[in-house]
């Protein structure tokens, strides 16, 4: 069976599956997001009212048993429950599997060897955070009472490489598999390497994407602790680029795109979202947790050298915007680096101002919904942004903007100057 091709390649988007803290699908999340909605609320999860961070992204109506067993839910964290979801509904979304409701079965739903032989790229931050820490909590207890037991499957259900694995074993896929973790980009670079995978002469689809279920209180404390959390405890505490910001808002939720060569998807007549023709991935080399605009510069320069556009080429550009002090700034800096004077003519906006922090997850949402402002030819707002910060000085969309976008960026930056950034273009244009 041959896996590659000797041409370089032309990727495009063919398939979209997302749950979010504002809808548990795609097409809900992308319609709340162009209303401007809120996903941000009063922690449920667990009893926050012992600590100072009481906000959160969480979903809101998702059932795992809609995916997955009772059993397979039962054994696998809600980091995998989440990732395999999204990777169902982004393969039945390229008309890669069929439709049905329950859980999904491989042996009925597989179509067709193009799925079999496909490649699953998935990235996420934490992992099974939520497991482990209920399981600490478990050891705990079982000094009062021997009979408490771990998990037999703790170990497995926790790991980063579960969630393209169970995706995997859910669709029946054999190909190329990879889990990584590059902190806050690490859902943008699963993208970027299926992208480099596809282009490098790959010639099976591709799902990619991120997963992250962090909201625990080992996660909150340990962000907050860092001072990287907002203190604002109500729903307009994620406030990119805003004069008052103080931190992020933790969320969770997961993203999954279809990656597939140019040729092949329209040969089996699939629908295309969009062209990816650019990924830049960089280290700062300068601090564990402060950001460095050059080394961000860096990325955007790299991933526009790759899709060989010039800086004035961009029409529109999702921003990382985590809602940080320093987060925020830096990037500014960093677009300005990048753009020069043409910085200030593109239009900005950030999306985890309604999702909050989704960690792996937030990348791989905001480059579908990049593709989706190109499509419909919209910037969603930017909300809860009512005074620009002093260093932060550039076109930001703080209401629903008709807006003909031919060519795009996402950003995506994470603790450890970890950069990564995707370029796309219209499809339509």
């Amino acid at each position: 069976m041959l896996y590659y091709k000797t041409m370089i390649s032309r990727v495009v988007v063919t398939g979209i599956g997302a749950i979010s803290p504002i809808g548990i699908s795609f097409r809900d999340s992308w319609e709340s997001a162009k209303r401007g909605l809120s996903g941000i609320g009063f922690i449920t999860r667990f009893d926050a009212s012992s600590i100072k961070w009481k906000i959160a992204g969480e979903l809101k109506g998702f059932d795992a048993k809609k995916f997955l067993s009772q059993k397979e839910a039962n054994r696998l964290d809600p980091f995998v429950h989440y990732a395999v979801a999204a990777a169902i509904m982004a393969a039945e979304d390229a008309g890669l599997i069929g439709q049905a409701s329950g859980a999904r079965s491989q042996k009925s739903k597989t179509k067709t060897e193009y799925l079999t032989s496909a490649g699953i790229i998935i990235g996420s931050s934490r992992g099974g955070i939520s497991t482990i820490e209920n399981s600490i909590l478990k050891l705990k207890a079982k000094y009062k009472n021997p009979n408490l037991h771990l998990s037999a499957y703790l170990m497995p259900s926790t790991t980063i490489s579960m969630a393209p694995s169970y995706i995997a074993q859910k669709l029946g896929i054999k190909g190329y598999c990879l889990g990584i973790s590059n902190a806050c980009a690490s859902g943008t670079s699963a993208i970027g390497e299926a992208y480099r995978l596809i282009k490098g002469g790959y010639k099976w689809p591709v799902l990619c994407g991120g997963t992250d279920a962090p909201i625990c209180r080992l996660c909150i404390e340990g962000y907050g602790v860092s001072g990287a959390l907002s203190c604002v405890n109500n729903p307009s505490a994620s406030r990119p680029f805003d004069k008052t910001r103080d931190g992020f808002v933790l969320s969770e939720g997961a993203c999954v795109l279809i990656l597939e060569d140019y040729k092949n998807a329209i040969n089996r007549g699939a629908k295309i979202y969009g062209e990816i023709i650019g990924y830049g991935n960089t280290a700062d080399a300068f601090h564990q947790t402060r950001p460095d605009p050059e080394g961000e510069a860096r990325a955007i320069r790299m991933a526009l050298n790759e899709a060989g556009l010039r800086p004035r080429e961009i029409d529109f550009i999702n921003a990382h915007g985590t809602s940080t002090p320093l987060g925020d700034k830096a990037e500014t800096e960093a677009i300005k680096l990048s753009f020069g004077k043409n910085a200030y003519n593109i239009p900005v906006t950030s999306n985890k101002s309604m999702t909050g922090h989704m960690l792996a997850a937030s990348g791989t949402l905001e480059a579908a919904f990049t593709l989706m402002s190109m499509k419909e030819g919209i910037v969603p707002p930017t909300i809860n942004l009512t005074e620009k910060g002093s260093e932060c000085d550039l076109d930001y969309v703080t209401r629903l903007r008709k807006y003909d976008i031919r060519h795009a960026i996402s950003n995506s930056f994470g603790f450890g100057g970890v950069n990564a950034v995707l370029v796309f273009r219209n499809f339509n244009l």
